[in-house]
């Protein structure tokens, strides 16, 4: 690696259980679906085993993907499989090379990203119509445990429930063959998830120490849908 530049990269272990305009991308998409707890890739169960992925530069505030091929081979030899990335990669080059290790992506998309592919404009869904079709997309992720920050809804985030409702039901109407999932701060309680039904698969930033696995018996509780650790 580079002396002069640092990959940033966070391992985490994760477990499961019409568009508006298009652009051409040339790359046919796996098809992923969602059976009962399972996250299915080609019909075949998919078990995440990945990162969360944000490479900047020793002395750098920006992401960069100059070490790209060394960071994918550390990973390649680490049995990773899936790279969860906090913003969209709007570089085919780069999901190619992503695509071409055997690796898949989910993509997170903010709220208020300055209208940089943000739910907030909507400019979202332009990003998951251009890239839908590429084989690198696992999922499409909303947010990154907003449940902590009602102060960016006015207080109230039912706010936020609503918008990321929203939001993965417009992916819903562009995107047929990507689940929608958002990464939640801890266990979503009740109103959460009966606000949120267009969502389906949650991602979970756990932190407890070494040991989350008591996540698992208590999602089993209060839901059906597939889950992943997004952070832990």
């Amino acid at each position: 690696m580079k002396k002069k530049r640092v990959s940033i990269i966070v391992l985490i272990t994760f477990v499961i259980g019409s568009a508006l305009f298009s652009f051409d991308i040339p790359v046919k998409s796996d098809k992923v679906s969602i059976s009962g707890r399972q996250i299915l890739v080609k019909g075949n169960p998919y078990t995440i085993k990945g990162i969360c992925y944000h490479p900047v530069p020793k002395g750098s505030g920006i992401r960069s993907f100059d070490n790209l091929t060394q960071d994918l081979a550390l990973m390649v030899e680490a049995g990773i499989n899936t790279i969860r990335v906090y913003e969209p990669i709007d570089d085919k080059d780069v999901l190619d090379e992503i695509d071409a290790a055997g690796l898949k992506l989910i993509v997170g998309f903010g709220y208020n990203q300055d209208g940089k592919f943000d739910i907030l404009s909507g400019t979202f869904i332009d990003y998951i119509n251009k890239y839908k079709k590429h084989n690198a997309i696992l999922l499409w992720e909303l947010g990154n445990e907003y449940n902590y920050h009602p102060e960016w809804f006015g207080g109230d985030l039912k706010n936020w429930y609503t918008a990321l409702n929203n939001a993965a039901e417009m992916i819903h109407k562009n995107d047929r063959n990507h689940p929608v999932t958002t990464a939640h701060g801890e266990l979503p309680n009740d109103l959460t998830l009966s606000s949120c039904p267009n969502i389906d698969v949650w991602g979970m930033n756990v932190y407890r120490w070494d040991k989350p696995g008591e996540i698992f018996g208590q999602w089993k509780s209060v839901s059906t849908k597939p889950m992943y650790l997004s952070e832990a």
